[in-house]
């Protein structure tokens, strides 16, 4: 009897594993898991994008959105932010694959800033308009003025602290 309870747990320990491992990433939205998912990467992605800002996890914007930031790297946000084709290409495509999938309002244009989804606002909606103006936070975009971790993908509030 001892054996089959063992043998039984360890099936039971493999199957868990085996469900974990597949689980989907937590959306922008998924409050009680926000942070604690396994951050997607890609290495142009981190050393491309995080060059001059937070590698934004794709998870934030839709398809769409990233499609629209990719196309117009030129003109990104006052800075030439133009890649090679094939670098362009493959981040392009990783942001897409790991793009948020849910259904979204409809728009005119898709939105550019993650600043502006209903999401960030509804987060960030206790943030006091004198912590956004804080020369060491500067802007909503600056992630990783507050969440310590933003680096690493993990924007748990529990990592968060606001530069006095």
């Amino acid at each position: 009897m001892l054996l089959k309870v063992k043998n039984l747990t360890r099936m039971f320990a493999v199957v868990v594993l085996i469900m974990g491992a597949t689980m989907p990433v937590a959306h922008a939205d998924d409050d009680e898991d926000e942070g604690r998912q396994p951050a997607v990467s890609n290495a142009k992605w981190v050393s491309e994008c995080g060059a001059c800002h937070v590698a934004y996890p794709p998870r934030y914007l839709p398809a769409e959105s990233w499609r629209a930031i990719m196309s117009g790297l030129d003109k990104h946000f006052g800075s030439n932010a133009g890649l090679d084709a094939a670098s362009a290409n493959e981040i392009t495509a990783f942001l897409e694959k790991n793009a948020d999938t849910r259904k979204h309002e409809t728009l005119a244009k898709p939105l550019l800033r993650i600043t502006e989804t209903r999401w960030f606002k509804s987060e960030h909606r206790e943030v006091a308009a004198h912590n956004w103006k804080n020369p060491k936070v500067k802007s909503r975009a600056n992630c990783g003025a507050c969440h310590t971790k933003a680096e690493s993908g993990d924007f748990n509030e529990d990592n968060v602290k606001i530069p006095k």
